[in-house]
């Protein structure tokens, strides 16, 4: 099985039976995972709430659980990338 150790390994998927095919035979690297989610410079977090449609969330909650990864975990690091990219622009 493949270890995925950087983001940029994963490549952009047509389709959902194009990205379940690779990660058949690739899992994240357990630091790449670790990283992500613990940022050294964070020492607090804030709670917050988000209202999402019913559909959404079971979509999102799916495609977490097809990565083995909490999806509340997944939609910080989304956020997280996303955050990134708004800020190099």
């Amino acid at each position: 099985m493949k270890s995925v150790s950087s983001w940029g390994d994963i490549p952009e998927f047509d389709d959902e039976a194009e990205e379940a095919e690779f990660w058949n035979g690739a899992q994240l690297d357990a630091r790449l995972m670790n990283a992500s989610i613990h940022q050294p410079d964070s020492r607090e977090s804030t709670t917050i709430t988000l209202r999402f449609d019913p559909r959404m969330l079971a979509r999102i909650k799916r495609i977490a659980r097809s990565r083995f990864l909490n999806y509340q975990s997944m939609m910080k690091q989304w956020l997280s990338e996303r955050l990134e990219e708004e800020i190099k622009k």
